[in-house]
């Protein structure tokens, strides 16, 4: 290890490490690319492609965030976006959760639909578009709806779970589940021009607050529509809440709801 290490500080510039260095050096040394950034992180090289990030996080924040795991359930709308943003932000491996496969419905406003993903399972297309945005990221995707029965065993290993699903019924069975497991839930809904976010810890009861005993199958979306910009929105607050989390910073959303009216662009801190 001692002359991968060696040959990763003299690939370096200025402490960062290009993407091609990483590469050589996995193919020189047999050591899979994965490995190859851990042991640069864990000795003070920051791989080149999160050099923006250097502002707000520390190479110690950018090491946890590679050491962590986050469950996403809904590979849809808020779901792909979510994805997309903890591939790039440098979340080391992630669970993509959805039993369903791209419809030409899912084109105006899903990340991950394409014409050519057409009919093809959309949590096998999240772990495509991150080996082609970050490959050192380890995608898990899983074809199989959440339930109360295997909820456990899907989420198991999760420091964090992303709630991108839209339906209430569902989602009350993840709350529980997640509370069940002691992991923090961050949720995310979507509908027309409105949203909201929140994040439920484990023992609150502010999901209950929110949703009541709901069994309905669909949320407001069903009748408000959903637009292109709107999930992305939601997602990248539900990303920024899962950041916070991982690094144990700045304040969440715990017991609290931010309702987003894009409308009239108008953001509401509620109390749960």
């Amino acid at each position: 290890m001692g002359g991968l290490l060696l040959f990763l500080q003299n690939a370096s510039t200025n402490g960062l490490l290009p993407w091609q260095a990483q590469c050589r050096a996995s193919e020189r040394f047999c050591t899979p690319l994965p490995e190859v950034e851990r042991l640069a992180l864990e000795n003070g090289l920051l791989p080149a492609r999160y050099q923006r990030n250097q502002a707000m996080l520390s190479l110690d924040d950018q090491r946890r965030l590679f050491a962590s795991h986050v469950a996403v359930v809904g590979c849809g709308g808020l779901g792909g976006y979510v994805i997309e943003g903890m591939a790039r932000l440098g979340v080391g491996r992630i669970t993509a959760i959805d039993p369903d496969i791209f419809e030409e419905h899912n084109l105006n406003r899903q990340l991950l639909a394409t014409l050519e993903q057409l009919g093809r399972p959309k949590a096998a297309a999240a772990a495509e578009r991150v080996a082609a945005i970050n490959p050192v990221v380890d995608v898990i995707p899983i074809q199989s709806r959440l339930n109360a029965q295997n909820g456990a065993t899907l989420l198991r290993g999760a420091d964090v779970v992303v709630d991108c699903l839209d339906t209430v019924s569902v989602r009350l069975e993840l709350a529980e589940t997640c509370s069940e497991l002691g992991v923090p839930l961050v949720h995310g809904a979507i509908g027309g021009w409105y949203g909201h976010v929140s994040t439920v810890l484990p023992g609150s009861l502010s999901f209950d607050r929110l949703y009541g005993k709901s069994q309905q199958e669909k949320g407001v979306e069903k009748n408000l529509g959903n637009p292109s910009f709107t999930p992305a929105v939601v997602a990248s607050l539900e990303v920024a809440e899962v950041c916070k989390l991982l690094l144990h910073q700045g304040t969440t959303l715990d017991d609290r709801a931010l309702s987003i009216d894009l409308l009239d662009m108008e953001f509401n801190d509620i109390p749960l």
